[in-house]
């Protein structure tokens, strides 16, 4: 018969274990991820621009390039206009994962995805592409594969995701149907959702010197004053290693941070001393 005693016992050994337990999982979610993020604008991606991105990669031993499409309209020409410049750069196994809804802990295509060395998102609908993602096994596998060294890319919608504040694209206030940047900069006027959030402190805009997104990224810096926004042009790609930051392509990528003052006068935004920086293929920087 176990005693008073002997239950205490077996109660703390039970915690102890739980313990120990919860401090491994958060060790795993803590440790800086050793994989790149390469995150391309929108618009035409050049060979050159692909041929860079699958550098960063690590695709020896059999290593496969996974291709996501759940952003997409139109997901089978999506995955072949990315696939025809990946098999001329590249020699690695490419695989097309299209996930209509949140995925089982048990499908099988988690293990294709958890064995990429380069996931790509395509471009399309952000929002589209978080609900098929969701918060469950396929978001919780990129996460790992991007901890374990893989590359993780996206393009357009793909790229917008990766921040863990998603700019959405709506307007909030006046006139909420779709345009392409903002026609006016008032407070409480940009949405956001969660994304992925393989970078932190950091918000994404894209297709953003050919759209002009100025607007909305200074909106999105009222709404995060402590974040840096960053918009990544066309044809352009922000690449964020463990070593640092770059940017390839062929446009440039706008940085905007650091306001010391951000108010609203009535629904108007206000701000004082916005740092803003320009880079172009090459620069290095800090985020």
């Amino acid at each position: 018969m176990c005693t008073l005693k002997t239950n205490r016992a077996i109660y703390a050994a039970v915690l102890a274990v739980a313990l120990l337990l919860s401090l491994m999982a958060r060790g795993v979610e803590s440790t800086p991820p050793r994989g790149t993020l390469f995150i391309i604008g929108g618009g035409a991606r050049p060979l050159s621009l692909v041929r860079s991105m699958v550098a960063t990669a690590p695709l020896s031993s059999g290593r496969p390039v996974v291709v996501l499409t759940m952003a997409s309209e139109v997901p089978r020409e999506s995955f072949e206009g990315i696939s025809e410049q990946l098999q001329q750069v590249s020699d690695a196994p490419i695989y097309h994962l299209h996930f209509s809804e949140p995925a089982a802990p048990s499908d099988p295509r988690l293990d294709t995805l958890l064995q990429a060395g380069l996931i790509y998102m395509t471009g399309g609908d952000q929002n589209r592409l978080m609900e098929a993602i969701g918060s469950g096994p396929v978001y919780r596998t990129i996460h790992q594969a991007y901890r374990q060294g893989a590359t993780i890319a996206g393009t357009s919608a793909g790229a917008a995701v990766m921040c863990q504040h998603m700019i959405t694209g709506q307007q909030l206030l006046g006139d909420t149907a779709y345009q392409a940047t903002f026609d006016k900069v008032w407070h409480g006027n940009i949405e956001f959702a969660p994304g992925l959030g393989l970078i932190k402190g950091v918000i994404i805009d894209q297709h953003f010197i050919k759209r002009s997104r100025y607007n909305r990224l200074i909106s999105a810096l009222a709404a995060y004053p402590d974040h840096t926004c960053v918009g990544i042009d066309e044809s352009t790609a922000l690449v964020i290693q463990p070593h640092g930051v770059t940017v390839a392509g062929i446009g440039q990528v706008v940085v905007m941070s650091a306001p010391k003052r951000i108010g609203a006068d009535g629904a108007l935004i206000t701000a004082e001393h916005i740092q803003l920086s320009l880079y172009a293929a090459g620069a290095e920087f800090s985020l």
